[in-house]
């Protein structure tokens, strides 16, 4: 009774096998032919392939380094934060304290995640060997070491449209004052290329690698929040700005859910759709960096939230984010999505993005009564 069960799995594992076996003695060919070729050759010859040898195993070999170990990564980073504890609006002076007012935690936040991107961590998608790919071949196309770069994008994602909003709403009243210096540069930088190496051939030259402008970023966003304390900057937590910076971040997973739904639509090969990795991961950063940001966001407009009663909407979202973070399959299988063996990890990704989006649009729909 079992046995076309069995037979089954039996299959499965066996394609599997041979799955691997074709990918391995493909990334092998070029080797083994190449080997034979230099063993007829000189001393020279020998040499030369020896010192390229050794560069590439070397490269990869950090690479691999870079890709595998991510530092600084907490799913409960929003929490050590305490952010409910903050008893200060931002740009609010401190009671007591003359000449000192509250901190943006959206700012601190955004500041912080971009410094874990590039400061904590190497900044994957701008290094030689991602740009250059495994031998010619782009990381994305192969089922290694770009979940990392895709989960670092997805962070920077949230935090570009995070400045964009600092610039045009948070960070100055009702569009009418000065745009503040430190954030229009904070969003300059942080939309900087993000594959830059130190050199370029579009346009040809020499360039600055997109880490550095990154790195400015974390300073120009603690810089902004150090004028705010200082009382010199302003932030302004109204329920119209944060009804539109709902509808920028609702927006953006708007966005994502689509690219999710074209990837499931498109392939159905399980685990071996080796793109289905990086759109999840992608999908993943950006709900590890909304994590934070949403909970800095209502920090910041704690007043608003209160006062629109949209407290146990926001609780269930951070309660929906807080859970999607605890998705973490060995490997990322895009599978039909009533499959038995190969189960769709995009198809449930997906679906705990549109829960979160689900908050976001009713909180906005409460705030727009």
């Amino acid at each position: 009774m079992l046995d076309p069960v069995i037979n089954f799995i039996e299959w499965i594992f066996d394609r599997i096998g041979r799955g691997i076996g074709y990918v391995i003695a493909a990334i092998l060919w070029p080797f083994v032919t190449a080997t034979r070729w230099v063993r007829g050759r000189g001393f020279i010859i020998k040499a030369v392939a020896s010192v390229l040898v050794l560069v590439l195993v070397v490269g990869y070999g950090f690479f691999f380094y870079q890709t595998q170990f991510w530092r600084g990564f907490n799913a409960d980073y929003a929490a050590a934060y305490e952010l409910e504890k903050r008893t200060t609006r931002p740009g609010e002076a401190v009671k007591g304290q003359s000449g000192v007012c509250g901190p943006s935690a959206i700012m601190e936040v955004a500041s912080d995640l971009t410094d874990f991107n590039v400061n904590q961590n190497t900044w994957v998608p701008s290094t030689f060997i991602s740009k250059m790919g495994l031998f010619g071949l782009d990381w994305k196309y192969t089922p290694w070491f770009d979940n990392k770069a895709s989960f670092q994008l997805g962070i920077n994602n949230i935090v570009r449209r995070t400045t964009f909003e600092a610039v045009d709403r948070l960070g100055r009243v009702r569009g009418t004052s000065q745009i503040d210096q430190s954030l229009q540069n904070a969003r300059q930088n942080i939309n900087y290329p993000e594959d830059r190496w130190y050199f370029s051939f579009s346009p040809l030259g020499f360039a600055s690698p997109t880490q550095s402008f990154y790195r400015e970023a974390v300073g120009n966003l603690a810089e902004f929040n150090a004028k705010l304390q200082n009382c010199t900057a302003l932030f302004d937590p109204r329920a119209d700005n944060l009804l539109r910076f709902l509808d920028q971040m609702s927006n953006t997973l708007g966005s994502t859910s689509d690219i999710l739904s074209r990837r499931i639509a498109s392939s159905n090969a399980g685990w071996f759709d080796t793109r289905a990795d990086d759109r999840f991961w992608f999908t993943y950063g950006q709900l590890y960096a909304l994590n934070g940001i949403m909970a800095a966001a209502r920090a910041d407009f704690v007043d608003v939230v209160k006062e629109k009663n949209v407290t146990k909407v926001w609780d269930e979202m951070q309660r929906q984010l807080r859970a999607a973070l605890d998705i973490d399959p060995l490997i990322i299988s895009n599978g039909a999505e009533d499959a038995f063996v190969m189960p769709s990890h995009l198809s449930t990704m997906g679906f705990n993005l549109l829960r979160v989006r689900a908050n976001m649009t009713e909180m906005r729909d409460i705030l727009d009564r």
